[in-house]
């Protein structure tokens, strides 16, 4: 039963993980500005949330802090999508969505300056080696890019939004165990009230769509992208093993850089290839949680004391 569990928690977070890249088409191909995409996107999921909170009878929680931190986890989601928006115009969909999944190493830092976690040599070197794969890839982008600075900039800061984000989710299970559909509730609220204000500072002309087409690609984007895809991410983590999870993220930033070569004809040199292998390599390692101080010692010292029993 715990195999079959397992077998069918890869499937889902890898299905998850490949609607998710697909949404970076959409976002490419509708004439809305960065920023209106996350604001359509978590309007529409808030949306769907409350009326799935409603109808399961979830609550809100009672402590302010809890619902305190839930929007701002909603606020630095927003922030995230945005610039992650943003980098996929400049850049394309595939080295935009790798460059977010360094939010593994952001992730870590938060960890060790915020809640006193130990980083391993391992992590360490993982963060060496992805800051070589970022340059190989970035390398020939600046030759032939204009936007490739702002590009790598902002798919560097969505990274580090999204660990913000998920750092308040923490603090808001931390502070008051909150359902999911009412968690996401709050995020999506957090996140639109975000948007609003630069939502009409640096997208006013381009914040409505202009067609039904777009309108129907933009409630897929939220419905699909945000709802159906982070469900299925948020079900399976919790029923695998971190090194298989952190493996099978991966499949994100693979599935979208294969679709910017493939389907939007992205030229990605050989230099660039290796450097996407590396990056995801160094994101893996970065993923894998040390063993504590004292297992790793007992492991090691148990191995001169081993006996055999009849």
């Amino acid at each position: 039963m715990a195999e079959t569990s397992s077998r069918s928690a890869s499937i889902g977070l890898v299905i998850g993980c490949v609607i998710f890249g697909l949404g970076s088409l959409i976002v490419a191909h509708v004439d809305v500005g960065g920023w209106a995409m996350a604001f359509w996107r978590l309007a529409i999921s808030g949306v769907i949330f409350t009326v799935l909170a409603k109808l399961t009878g979830q609550h809100l929680p009672r402590s302010r802090r809890a619902i305190i931190y839930g929007l701002l986890s909603g606020a630095f989601l927003g922030l995230d999508l945005a610039l992650w928006h943003e980098s996929i115009y400049a850049v394309g969909p595939g080295i935009s969505t790798l460059l977010n999944s360094l939010q593994i190493f952001f992730l870590a830092a938060i960890g060790f300056l915020y809640f006193a976690e130990r980083q391993s040599i391992l992590q360490l070197i993982s963060l060496c080696l992805a800051m070589l794969g970022v340059a190989m890839i970035g390398s020939p982008e600046f030759a032939h890019n204009t936007d490739a600075v702002w590009g790598f900039v902002t798919g560097i800061l969505s990274g580090a939004m999204l660990a913000a984000s998920m750092t308040f989710i923490r603090k808001t299970h931390d502070t008051e165990p909150t359902p999911i559909f009412v968690l996401m509730q709050l995020v999506s609220i957090g996140g639109v009230l975000a948007m609003i204000v630069p939502m009409f500072i640096f997208d006013m002309g381009h914040i409505l769509p202009n067609t039904w087409s777009e309108i129907g690609w933009i409630l897929i984007y939220g419905a699909v992208m945000q709802c159906l895809a982070w469900g299925l991410i948020a079900y399976s983590i919790p029923k695998m093993s971190l090194a298989l999870t952190g493996l099978l993220l991966l499949s994100e930033p693979v599935a979208a850089l294969i679709i910017d070569y493939s389907w939007l004809d992205k030229p990605i040199n050989t230099l660039q290839w290796s450097g996407a292998l590396l990056t995801m390599f160094a994101i893996y390692l970065g993923s894998l949680k040390p063993k504590p101080r004292a297992l790793r010692r007992y492991r090691f010292f148990a191995r001169f004391y081993k006996r055999r029993y009849k």
